[in-house]
C-alpha cells in the first residue's frame, strides 16, 4: 500500500479521499489555487503545495506543476478525483513516466472512453445497444444537419469529449439546428478544449440509469448495482437514488453484463461508470462510459457498505477486489442531493459570494451513516466563478425508499444556509413531489413537473413576519418582558438587588412610549409593522391591523433561535406562535421556521438615506461575473422584448441576455472578450414607444 498519496483535485471529493487515506494510514498532500488558499481540503491533508492562480487552467489543469508537486513531497501516487485531470489520458501517461501511480484506469482505456463517438463505435463492435446517430468525425454543418434530419427530430447535440451536461443542445427543428450546433460547439471548446460534437436521436420520457464498475489488475470486473439520476437540470444531475426504483433482477443483471462488457473492452482498471439511457419499455442504450469516480458514488457505498475510494487505493495499489459479484449485496435504499449555490427561480442561475452561514443538521456527519455531508465549503467560505458551485452533497440512507426520502426532507429542513441563493428548498419541493415520491421518474420530471415545483409565491404569514420583527429588536438590544405578568418594566431586580432602569433593554422611555415602524419586503411586496412600547408589554400591528400584544424571546445557547407569541387571547383562538431560526445579515433577514425559509428585506430608512445606487434604468446587468462571447446589437438598434442581445460565460456555462421590453439601444458598454464583474450594466436600453 502507498506511504503518501497527492490529491491534484479540490472540494468535496478531494476532503473525501483524505478522509480514507488518513483512516488506511496513507499521508495526503492537497493542492490549492490561489482562491483556496483558505479551503476545506487544504485544512484535512497532511501538507498542501501552492500551484497557481484561480483559473483552472492557471492551476487545477497545469499536469507538469502537479507532478513537481508530487515528487517534491514524495508522494508515491495522484488521485485525480473527478473533473480537471481525472479522465486525461496524457495527465495518466505523465504520471507513469514520472514514476507515479495514476490512481485510475490505464491511460489507452481514458483514451478509448474519452470520445463518446468513439467510445460508442466500440460498444457497437461489444454488441452494446446505442441510440440512433451520429457518431462520426465530419463536423460541417449543412453534414449534420443532414444526418438530424435522417434521425428525426427532436434531436440532441453533444459535446464528444464532454460531460457533466456542458456543450448539449436539444434540437426541435431543422431551422433551429445552425445555432444550436454553434452555441454547442463553442462550450465544448471552452470547456473541454475540443468542439467535436455527436448528434442523436432524443428519446422521449427517457431514465438515466448508470452502471458502478471496478476491475482490477488481476482480470477480475464487477459491478456494484445501479444508480438512477434521472433528476436533472440543464442535463446535470441533482438528485441520484440507489437502487434505481421499479429495476427487475432480471434487467438489473443485464445492464451490469453490459457494463462490465464495455469495460472489458478497453481493458479497464479501477472505478468507473457505465451511463444508460432507458426507455419506458425497458430497453437500455449505452450513453458513455466515465472513467473516474463520480460525483454520486456514496449512495452506492450506502447500499453496499464499501468504501469505493479504499478500493480505488487497494486496487491502484496492485491488489485483487475486495469482493467478488456474488458477495456483493444491496442493503436498504439511499438518495443524494446536491446542494448548489445558485437560483432555481431564475433558471438555476449559479450564485457567487459568502456563505455567511452554513450549518447542517445536528445529528449529521461528515462520514457515513443514515445521515451524511460530503462537503467542501466551510461557513464562512467563498463560492467563487472559477469552479462548480456545488457547496456539498447530502446523502441519506433508510430501511426502503420511502423512508429514505422521509429521511432527505428531515435533513434538508435542517440546513441552514445564507448568504447567497441555495437551492435547498427546491431540494425539498422535489422530495414532496408527487411524481417523485411514486417514482414516475425521467430526464424531463423538472420541467413536467414545473408548476409544482415552483409554485407562485404567497404572502408571508403574519406570525413570519412578527418572527422577523422580533429578529429585528433583538438585533437592536432589545428584549420582551411577559405580556401582563411580572414586575413592572422598569423596577425588576437583578441579583436579589433592585436594579436600575437605565439598565433595562424592554423599550422603557423617561418620556413617553417606544414606537417603530419596520417595513419588510417579500416577493410580493412590502408589509408594514408598526411596533409600540405600552405600560407592561409590547403591541404589534401588522399592515394597519389592530394592534395586539406581542412577546419573544430568544434561547441563550443559540441566540439566532427566537419564540413568539402574537395575541392575548388563548381562548378564543387568536394567539399565534411560532419558533425559528432567524439570522440578519444587513438588511436581508433568512428565517427558517416549519421546514421552510422565508428570505426577507428590512427597508431600514437609515440605509435607504446612504442613497444606496440602483441598476441604471433600462440597462442590462450582468447576472453573475463572466466573460463576454458575443453582442448582436448596437447603438441605434431596434430590439423587441426576449431578443438575444449579448450571449456571456460563466463558470464554464453560456448564459444569454435577452431584452426585457421593446426599445432602442442607446450604448453598448462592453465588447466581446471583455472580462464583467456581477452587476455591471452591459448595455442601456430605452424603452420603445
Amino acid at each position: 500500500m502507498f506511504d503518501s498519496i497527492l490529491i491534484a483535485n479540490r472540494g468535496e471529493i478531494a476532503c473525501r479521499i483524505a478522509a480514507t487515506a488518513r483512516r488506511m494510514g496513507i499521508r495526503t498532500v492537497a493542492v490549492y489555487s490561489q482562491a483556496d488558499a483558505q479551503a476545506r481540503h487544504v485544512q484535512a491533508c497532511d501538507e498542501a503545495v501552492f500551484i497557481g492562480g484561480p483559473e483552472p487552467k492557471d492551476s487545477y489543469l497545469r499536469a507538469d506543476v502537479i507532478l513537481q508537486a508530487a515528487l517534491r513531497t514524495g508522494a508515491q501516487a495522484i488521485h485525480p478525483g473527478y473533473g480537471f485531470l481525472s479522465e486525461n489520458a496524457d495527465f495518466a501517461h505523465a504520471c507513469a513516466d514520472a514514476g507515479l501511480v495514476f490512481i485510475g484506469p490505464p491511460a489507452q482505456a481514458i483514451a478509448a472512453m474519452g470520445s463518446k463517438s468513439a467510445a460508442k463505435a466500440l460498444m457497437d463492435k461489444a454488441h452494446v445497444p446505442l441510440v440512433p446517430g451520429y457518431y462520426g468525425d465530419t463536423q460541417d454543418t449543412g453534414f449534420l444537419q443532414d444526418q438530424a434530419c435522417q434521425i428525426g427530430y427532436p434531436v440532441l447535440i453533444k459535446a464528444s469529449a464532454g460531460g457533466g451536461g456542458k456543450g448539449m443542445r436539444i434540437v426541435e427543428s431543422n431551422d433551429a439546428f445552425p445555432a444550436a450546433l454553434a452555441s454547442c460547439q463553442r462550450e465544448a471548446a471552452s470547456s473541454f478544449g475540443n468542439p467535436l460534437v455527436l448528434v442523436e436521436r432524443y428519446l422521449q420520457k427517457p431514465r438515466h440509469i448508470e452502471i458502478q464498475i471496478f476491475a482490477d489488475t488481476q482480470g477480475q470486473c464487477v459491478y456494484l448495482f445501479e444508480r438512477d439520476c434521472s433528476v436533472q437540470r440543464r442535463f446535470q444531475k441533482v438528485i441520484e437514488e440507489a437502487p434505481a426504483p421499479g429495476m427487475t433482477p432480471e434487467r438489473r443483471a443485464a445492464m451490469g453484463e453490459a457494463a462490465v462488457a464495455a469495460a472489458q473492452a478497453v481493458g479497464y482498471v479501477g472505478a468507473g461508470t457505465v451511463e444508460f439511457i432507458v426507455e419506458p419499455d425497458g430497453r437500455f442504450y449505452f450513453m458513455e462510459m466515465n472513467t473516474r469516480l463520480q460525483v454520486e458514488h456514496p449512495v452506492t457505498e450506502a447500499i453496499t457498505g464499501q468504501d469505493l475510494v479504499e478500493w480505488q487505493l487497494r486496487v491502484a495499489a496492485g491488489q485483487p477486489l475486495p469482493l467478488t459479484q456474488d458477495q456483493l449485496q444491496i442493503q436498504g435504499h439511499a438518495i443524494e442531493a446536491r446542494v448548489y449555490a445558485e437560483n432555481p427561480d431564475k433558471d438555476f442561475l449559479p450564485s457567487i459570494g459568502h456563505l455567511d452561514v452554513l450549518q447542517w443538521p445536528e445529528h449529521v456527519a461528515f462520514e457515513p451513516g443514515p445521515v451524511r455531508v460530503d462537503g467542501g465549503v466551510r461557513e464562512g467560505g467563498t463560492i467563487t466563478p472559477y469552479y462548480d458551485p456545488m457547496i456539498a452533497k447530502l446523502i441519506v440512507h433508510g430501511r426502503d425508499r420511502e423512508d429514505a426520502r422521509q429521511r432527505m426532507l428531515h435533513a434538508l429542513a435542517a440546513v441552514r444556509a445564507t448568504g447567497l441563493h441555495t437551492n435547498i428548498a427546491f431540494l425539498g419541493r422535489l422530495m414532496a413531489n408527487p411524481a417523485f415520491v411514486s417514482a414516475d421518474l425521467d430526464t424531463g420530471l423538472i420541467p413536467r413537473e414545473h408548476d409544482r415545483l415552483f409554485p407562485t409565491p404567497s404572502a408571508t404569514p403574519d406570525r413570519v413576519l412578527a418572527l422577523g420583527a422580533a429578529a429585528i429588536l433583538c438585533a437592536n438590544g432589545l428584549s420582551s418582558a411577559n405580556p401582563g405578568s411580572g414586575p413592572s418594566p422598569h423596577s425588576s431586580s437583578v441579583g436579589g438587588q433592585q436594579a436600575s432602569p437605565w439598565q433595562q433593554v424592554d423599550g422603557w422611555r423617561v418620556g413617553g412610549t417606544y414606537q417603530r415602524d419596520l417595513v419588510l419586503q417579500d416577493p410580493l411586496g412590502e408589509h408594514t409593522l408598526h411596533v409600540q412600547r405600552q405600560g407592561d408589554q409590547w403591541l404589534l400591528a401588522i399592515n394597519g391591523q389592530p394592534a395586539q400584544p406581542f412577546a419573544w424571546q430568544a434561547d441563550p445557547r443559540q441566540p439566532q433561535r427566537l419564540h413568539i407569541r402574537l395575541g392575548s387571547d388563548p381562548a378564543q383562538g387568536d394567539v399565534q406562535e411560532c419558533s425559528g431560526d432567524a439570522y440578519l445579515q444587513g438588511l436581508r433577514l433568512d428565517l427558517y421556521t416549519q421546514g421552510q425559509r422565508h428570505t426577507l428585506q428590512w427597508q431600514d430608512p437609515i440605509a435607504l438615506a446612504t442613497g444606496q445606487a440602483d441598476d441604471a434604468a433600462g440597462g442590462l446587468t450582468a447576472p453573475m461575473p463572466g466573460k463576454i462571447l458575443s453582442v448582436s446589437v448596437a447603438p441605434g438598434d431596434a430590439v423587441t422584448q426576449g431578443q438575444p442581445l449579448v450571449v456571456m460565460e460563466a463558470m464554464k456555462m453560456e448564459h444569454t441576455i435577452e431584452a426585457p421590453h421593446d426599445g432602442i439601444v442607446q450604448e453598448v458598454f462592453y465588447a466581446v472578450g471583455d472580462q464583467v464583474t456581477e452587476g455591471v450594466t452591459l448595455i442601456a436600453l430605452e424603452a420603445g414607444d
